[in-house]
């Protein structure tokens, strides 16, 4: 089994329940973006699974029914420090109870970071409310990671020699 691209730092900022914002493109390269409700990734960082609404994410979900194009960007609103992940082969499901308790968490670890920049948990709330059964699970093993922090380094491939 092949090693993540990730290093144990950005499978960790993943983890902690970050921003979390996922593109695709339609056959026309037309991109189509949104923000998840949730997001997970495996201990060892091969698989990252990501949750949108249908209802806010329907050209986004279609784009990615079609393609299995997606890319997705990690950020810690706070401190800036963001991964972006991309992926050829994505995979949607439906969301089920199972999938709550994860959700439930990823909430409660936004509602920290998006207080840390001085912006109540209501609005988190209110940003991230969904209905389960309106809700899919897009799941992906990353081809490509990029460090995307603002600074000298952001745009640097990771998984490659030298990478951070």
């Amino acid at each position: 089994m092949a090693a993540s691209l990730l290093t144990p730092e950005f499978i960790a900022l993943i983890s902690q329940g970050v921003t979390t914002i996922v593109c695709s493109r339609d056959q026309a390269n037309r991109p189509s973006v949104m923000r998840a409700v949730g997001s997970t990734i495996t201990p060892e960082g091969r698989t990252i699974t990501v949750y949108l609404t249908r209802r806010s994410s329907r050209q986004l979900v279609q784009d990615i029914a079609a393609t299995g194009s997606a890319a997705v960007v990690f950020s810690v609103p706070f401190t800036h420090r963001t991964v972006q992940v991309k992926t050829e082969r994505a995979r949607i499901r439906e969301a089920s109870p199972d999938d709550e308790p994860l959700l439930a968490r990823y909430l409660q670890a936004m509602e920290q970071e998006v207080l840390r920049v001085g912006y109540p948990p209501s609005l988190t709330r209110a940003m991230l409310s969904h209905r389960i059964e309106d809700v899919v699970a897009v799941s992906f093993e990353p081809l490509q990671a990029f460090d995307q922090t603002p600074g000298p380094r952001a745009g640097a491939a990771l998984g490659e020699e030298g990478a951070a």
